[in-house]
């Protein structure tokens, strides 16, 4: 089979774009978008540089009922493929991406503008959950044996079937993570995929579809469409028989109500506000790095990262003076490889919200502690890491998600406090709390109203925790990806339930006044011999 893979050299000033990003290695990633023949183009711009980068050709409403037409042929010779099948090539799939990783790092920050190391994250994480779906989806769709209406006559089964056909709508800030992570649960609980990456990322998105399909994916049963959600995505939602959507609240409340009036299910991880709370036992130096790690990956644009930092009254200056330290320290500029721990900003509009939370909250009375200025010295969309205090409820940022590389601090006084300022956002996504001790930190953080909460860490420890379930409350989404729910919500549960030699009603002979009677004394039987 014919690849597109090169090895990863030095950024190239002179076009903005690592060497191996040439214009006919990039062209045969667009030739995987599902287009007509003479579709009309889209040109993406580099985020380090402004430069044109991808020339993608734009899907019809025409192309996606096409794509889901192929998706349904194919979906049900692979919905009959063995799960050991299945599992084989997400297995080798695991195997390229990380042989090939390279390639992926230098594509995902020529389009989001994120650093080497925040990128490498996200090799890891698809390794992760490929290696995980592969090796665990057998115990969670294989035929369960369920205790039947009847003890030894009802022989009762749970079966699980592929939804059909699913739509994913995955994001431009995690453009690996968010495109294939999703993916792979579905396919492997027997589900063809058509799938929207955001435009200015698709390219990682498309790079993934020709691994998965290097490992012996297919063709049609993962398919990409290029274009605006205003064009395509009725045709995405009403062809679909289950929506996976990551992006906005908004956005997100649309496709509930879509999916809800076409009952079917959809899983949505949406907006986050989320809040770090530094109880008055943590360690200053520890704490201190966590809120860097916590706030500034990706410049800030993580659904899971933190906006808001609560510490405890008695530590508050020391904490501020240790992280407003680390923070000034960071290097930014735009680099691939390791040398840099800020990279760009994704998008001009990003920028422009940015740069519009951090100015109100300043012209209304907040201190900038750090950064608080964009770098066009650097590139046309940086921003320094910014930390304000005296953030106050007027203030757009406040409750607003700014999705940028921007924390509030703000003090508290006990515990109760921390949590019921914690817990004032309508979103619940994620959350983090650091301590010196750990039993303290876990009762802490169960009373936080969020889907994942770190103790001791950001998000990674909860991302990264596979094996258990990941999504948000409120405001922050419905669903939830990784674990058992991750790949059961791709499927439709069926009991099969077949009853032996006896059945419900009575048999000849026997009165119904008898036969209740008996029915009511096996009940009685059965609670005393503590069956459930």
């Amino acid at each position: 089979m014919a690849t597109d893979h090169a090895t990863s050299s030095t950024f190239t000033p002179a076009s903005g774009l690592p060497a191996p990003l040439a214009p006919d290695r990039l062209e045969r990633l667009a030739a995987r978008v599902a287009a007509a023949p003479g579709a009309a183009r889209v040109t993406t711009t580099a985020p380090y540089t402004g430069v044109p980068l991808a020339d993608l050709p734009v899907s019809t409403p025409a192309d996606v009922e096409e794509a889901f037409g192929r998706a349904r042929v194919a979906q049900r010779a692979w919905g009959a493929t063995p799960l050991s099948a299945r599992k084989k090539i997400l297995l080798r799939f695991h195997d390229l991406v990380l042989a090939h990783k390279d390639e992926a790092l230098d594509l995902m920050q020529a389009e989001n503008g994120k650093t080497r190391r925040d990128a490498n994250l996200e090799v890891i994480d698809i390794a992760i959950t490929s290696r995980y779906y592969a090796r665990n989806a057998a115990r969670y769709l294989n035929p369960k044996r369920r205790r039947g209406a009847m003890p030894l006559l009802t022989h009762t089964t749970e079966r699980r079937h592929p939804k059909g056909v699913v739509t994913v709508i995955s994001p431009w800030n995690y453009p690996l993570s968010m495109a294939a992570g999703d993916a792979i649960a579905a396919l492997m609980a027997g589900n063809a995929v058509v799938q929207k990456p955001d435009t200015q990322t698709a390219l990682t998105a498309l790079w993934s579809l020709g691994l998965m399909r290097e490992a012996g994916l297919p063709a049609d049963v993962w398919q990409m469409v290029v274009g605006r959600g205003s064009s395509i995505g009725g045709a995405l939602m009403d062809n679909a028989d289950y929506m996976m959507f990551t992006g906005s609240t908004a956005s997100g409340r649309k496709i509930a109500s879509a999916a809800g009036e076409r009952l079917i299910g959809a899983s949505l991880e949406l907006g986050g506000k989320n809040a770090m709370i530094v109880l008055d036992d943590a360690d200053i130096d520890k704490a201190a790095d966590g809120a860097v790690n916590a706030c500034f990956p990706s410049a800030g644009q993580l659904c899971v990262s933190i906006e808001r930092l609560y510490v405890a009254e008695s530590i508050r200056d020391e904490f501020v003076a240790a992280f407003v330290a680390r923070t000034k320290n960071l290097k930014m500029g735009a680099a691939y490889d390791y040398s840099v721990d800020v990279g760009s900003l994704t998008t001009p509009s990003q920028l422009s919200t940015v740069t519009t939370h951090v100015d109100d909250a300043v012209a209304k009375g907040a201190t900038v502690r750090a950064g608080g200025r964009a770098r066009p010295d650097l590139g046309p969309l940086f921003y320094e890491p910014t930390i304000l205090a005296d953030v106050t409820p007027d203030m757009t940022l406040h409750d607003s998600e700014t999705f940028g590389p921007v924390v509030s601090i703000h003090p508290y006084r006990d515990v109760d406090e921390a949590i019921e300022l914690a817990n004032s956002s309508p979103y619940g996504l994620n959350a983090s709390v650091w301590t010196g001790n750990g039993a303290r930190g876990r009762a802490v953080a169960a009373r936080v109203h969020a889907g994942t909460v770190n103790v001791n860490e950001a998000f990674a420890a909860a991302w990264g925790s596979i094996d258990a379930p990941m999504g948000g409350m409120g405001d922050s989404g419905l669903g939830r990806r990784h674990g058992a729910d991750g790949i059961l919500k791709y499927t439709e549960a069926q009991t099969v339930a077949h009853q032996r030699v006896q059945g419900f009603y009575p048999p000849a002979r026997v009165s119904p006044e008898t036969w209740a009677a008996m029915l009511a004394g096996a009940m009685k039987v059965l609670k005393a011999a503590g069956v459930r």
